[in-house]
């Protein structure tokens, strides 16, 4: 994070080994100049520091959470039950099920206390930067000029693509 900007988006992750995922969220938030916190809330070995995180989340500026966990994935959605800020929830793959429990915990919220959930693992992560980046983009038009020239580049890419010729 930039020490000279609030930080916008705090990315949390149940566990330290869930980094290699979340930190593809935070490429994205870097690439973008978006200023983040990143650090580790587990709901279940520090469920306080889980409450004061997220109550004082909207006060402390910040717009976006991106939440990821693995295995009961309990994160997201108790992050998402003490604030109104938009909740991203990211599934880490889980050794057991392969991200799958992870998926199924965080997409099924109840009514009420939403979590837009991405893909399990890596693309899931970099997906929810995105969305936070967009998220943001709605009331900041340079974010926004940054978003359609990253789209337009990918478009770009796609189009200038040959295949072999078929026989």
């Amino acid at each position: 994070m930039s020490e000279t900007q609030q930080p916008l988006v705090g990315v949390v992750m149940g566990s330290d080994s869930d980094w290699p995922t979340m930190e593809k969220a935070v490429e994205v938030l870097e690439q973008f100049g978006v200023p983040y916190e990143a650090r580790v809330v587990s709901a279940h070995r520090t469920p306080e520091l889980l409450v004061e995180y997220s109550k004082s989340a909207q006060e402390r500026g910040l717009k976006v959470i991106i939440a990821g966990a693995g295995g009961a994935a309990h994160l997201p959605g108790m992050v998402a039950s003490m604030t109104i800020l938009p909740v991203l929830g990211v599934p880490v793959k889980s050794r057991a099920l392969n991200g799958m429990d992870s998926l199924l915990s965080i997409v099924q919220m109840p009514k009420g206390i939403p979590v837009a959930t991405f893909a399990i693992g890596d693309a899931g992560a970099g997906n929810a930067g995105l969305s936070a980046v967009s998220i943001l983009a709605t009331n900041d038009q340079a974010l926004a000029c940054k978003l359609q020239e990253f789209r337009n580049d990918q478009r770009d890419t796609v189009l200038k693509k040959v295949l072999p010729p078929q026989s």
